[in-house]
């Protein structure tokens, strides 16, 4: 039996692999993005070619009527959710903290755990047996960051990390027994355009010298993780986080 599995932040990136992995897994998918149509209607012909359904709903996360309103069009369109990967963040440029501006803190938190919280929220409602659901599986996309605080670059986006490896790890205890899973993947160093959005492309190389399997990681390698974490392989691990992080 074909899953819906509803991906945000799919237009590109961890996102964007993860919903190719789950179209070869046998699973359709709801891409949601916040403002890149174009690339998100690229990702949904390449899901398409793999012989699975694509659905593209636009939703800024981070805004409470938004993820209500991209529910509601989801159990119009797609049909009973089965499983839900967290995968939209924002990161801003490179900074120390007595550099920053409330601003930015406030969107990368509203992004990073609010979106996180309101759409794990509303998958609960379908999901869990105890709102009459079938059951499912949550994955929420923290970082290494959430560990080592990123120093001089972003201890904000580190911050909002930590808060969603809090939040896997409670809402698995409190739904565990609803059929529902709910778990994180910790991804290291790994070449996406979010490098870009922090100003550190060019430290990309350099930093590759730093990780113990001497590279870069890639979309396709978390996209791996995420699927098997939301797979019947997994079936009885909840309120765990996955490093994918070539040893660092």
């Amino acid at each position: 039996m074909r899953k819906i599995i509803l991906i945000t932040g799919a237009s590109r990136g961890i996102g964007a692999a993860t919903a190719l992995r789950c179209a070869q897994a046998g699973h359709d998918v709801v891409l949601n993005y916040h403002r890149e149509a174009a690339a998100a209607e690229r990702v949904a012909q390449q899901v398409r070619a793999l012989g699975a359904q694509a659905h593209l709903l636009q939703a800024d996360v981070a805004d409470p009527a938004q993820v209500l309103a991209l529910f509601q069009r989801l159990d119009q369109q797609a049909g009973p959710l089965w499983g839900l990967v967290n995968n939209a963040g924002v990161v801003a440029p490179k900074a120390r903290l007595d550099e920053m501006e409330p601003e930015r803190w406030q969107r990368v938190f509203a992004v990073n755990v609010m979106g996180s919280l309101l759409c794990a929220r509303e998958a609960v409602k379908r999901m869990s047996r105890a709102h009459g659901g079938a059951g499912g599986a949550i994955v929420n996309l923290s970082s290494r960051a959430a560990l080592l605080g990123s120093p001089g670059l972003y201890v904000d986006y580190a911050a909002s990390k930590a808060a969603i490896e809090a939040f896997t790890v409670g809402l698995a205890r409190e739904v565990a027994a609803e059929g529902v899973r709910v778990n994180g993947v910790r991804p290291g160093i790994i070449a996406t355009d979010i490098h870009a959005d922090s100003g550190m492309s060019e430290e990309l190389a350099a930093a590759a010298a730093g990780i113990p399997m001497q590279r870069l990681g890639r979309s396709e390698e978390v996209a791996e993780a995420i699927v098997w974490l939301l797979s019947e392989a997994a079936s009885y691990t909840t309120g765990t986080m996955l490093d994918v992080t070539g040893g660092r």
